[in-house]
């Protein structure tokens, strides 16, 4: 890796690479020294069938040979068939496609403000959005507006207004929070960058509940999330709540950039010719790669799987935060999307793992998350648990300095 090109060339906005990944397969990756990894961040969440997956690599090759992109001043059957696929597994409604999830967040905001300027609608007049506190909806200026936390907000306002937050799991504070000018309520099932902490089921159902009665919109984020990882082909799904709105992304491409949201039939009217549009959202070539996924997680039953190996693996991780408490306090959420909460900064701890041929990512609250694509097998899972255990084994022998 040549670091003064790297330096020079691109602008400095992510820290300095510790290795360069030149190849990928399956589960594994390698570097431009040839050391292979075991990827458990599945670049956070988006690479569903790992790397080189023959089956989104012949519907890549074979639909750019046929047709890459058109413009959405056509109707893309590509585009259509995928609308109808997901809307199967969410509910009557409709999709509007995009590039990332930041992209189907701004969606969701832009939804929530087509409702309260609808003339004579039951959400006329109305502009706010009541967020969860310790979320992340993105970095576009509106997504990042909903998003609380001072570490992304820092530097970047005045933002857009009218946003309001509340404590994730706090019923109480959510509905006192949602006023006579609240016109959506927007949370994701599991707080990503924010440390995997869960929505529980019984508050996702009570804010339903809230919600339909004080006729606001729900929203769920489900950009990292979503498309199986959670052991549900949506997390909100485990809670049997019907939102308004979701927001989708990262693992749906499989490593192609593709966002969606889908808006519930009563309210899909909302958005109009010329109210809203994408130049790249929902290509033939995008729609076809997300195809490709949906085929593999079907017919391989990766959701059912990802449920059963993830429990496993969390059953893994809270043993290691048992047995070494001093350097684990705690182990968070389901499916392949998991965290070890460590006792001070991972920093350390996740270069540690690196050295050892593991690939994590760290999250906020000291969390070092577990995202490993939904194809991973049992014995890769407990490789990453025995490395993990022989990182941790080293800190507790190390000398205290």
């Amino acid at each position: 890796m040549n670091d003064a090109d790297h330096r020079q060339f691109l602008i400095g906005n992510y820290a300095p690479p510790s290795i360069e990944i030149v190849r990928g397969e399956g589960s594994k990756l390698w570097d431009a020294n040839g050391e292979e990894y075991l990827d458990f961040t599945s670049g956070i969440a988006v690479s569903t069938l790992g790397h080189g997956n023959p089956r989104w690599i012949e519907a890549l090759t074979r639909q750019a040979g046929k047709l890459a992109h058109c413009s959405n001043l056509f109707s893309i059957p590509e585009q259509v068939r995928l609308a109808k696929r997901l809307v199967s597994r969410i509910g009557p409604g409709r999709m509007l496609f995009c590039n990332s999830g930041a992209e189907a967040n701004e969606g969701l905001i832009k939804l929530a403000r087509l409702a309260g300027s609808k003339a004579g609608g039951p959400l006329e007049g109305k502009t706010r959005i009541l967020v969860a506190e310790n979320g992340f909806h993105g970095r576009t200026m509106g997504a990042l507006s909903a998003t609380e936390s001072p570490k992304y907000r820092k530097r970047f306002e005045p933002l857009l207004k009218g946003f309001d937050f509340a404590p994730l799991n706090d019923l109480p504070a959510f509905e006192e929070k949602i006023e006579d000018d609240t016109v959506a309520v927007l949370v994701e099932s599991i707080q990503g960058e924010g440390g995997i902490r869960e929505a529980e089921d019984e508050f996702l159902q009570g804010l339903q509940k809230i919600c339909r009665e004080k006729q606001v919109l729900l929203m769920l984020d489900e950009v990292q999330s979503g498309i199986g990882r959670t052991g549900d082909f949506l997390g909100y799904q485990k809670a049997g709540i019907s939102p308004d709105a979701v927001a989708l992304a990262k693992g749906l491409g499989g490593g192609f950039p593709i966002g969606a949201f889908w808006v519930e039939e009563s309210w899909s009217d909302l958005f109009e010719p010329g109210s809203h549009g994408t130049t790249f959202g929902g290509s033939p070539l995008a729609c076809s790669v997300a195809h490709a996924v949906l085929d593999v997680i079907e017919e391989e039953g990766l959701v059912e799987s990802v449920r059963k190996k993830g429990s496993v693996f969390k059953e893994g991780l809270s043993r290691l935060a048992q047995n070494y408490p001093k350097f684990v306090s705690n182990v968070r959420g389901r499916g392949f999307m998991l965290a070890l909460v460590m006792t001070e900064d991972p920093g350390k701890f996740i270069e540690a793992l690196r050295k050892k041929g593991l690939l994590v990512v760290a999250a906020a609250g000291n969390c070092v998350r577990f995202l490993p694509p939904l194809t991973s097998d049992l014995t890769e899972i407990e490789k990453a648990l025995h490395v993990t255990e022989a990182v941790l084994k080293t800190l507790q022998t190390k000398p205290r300095a």
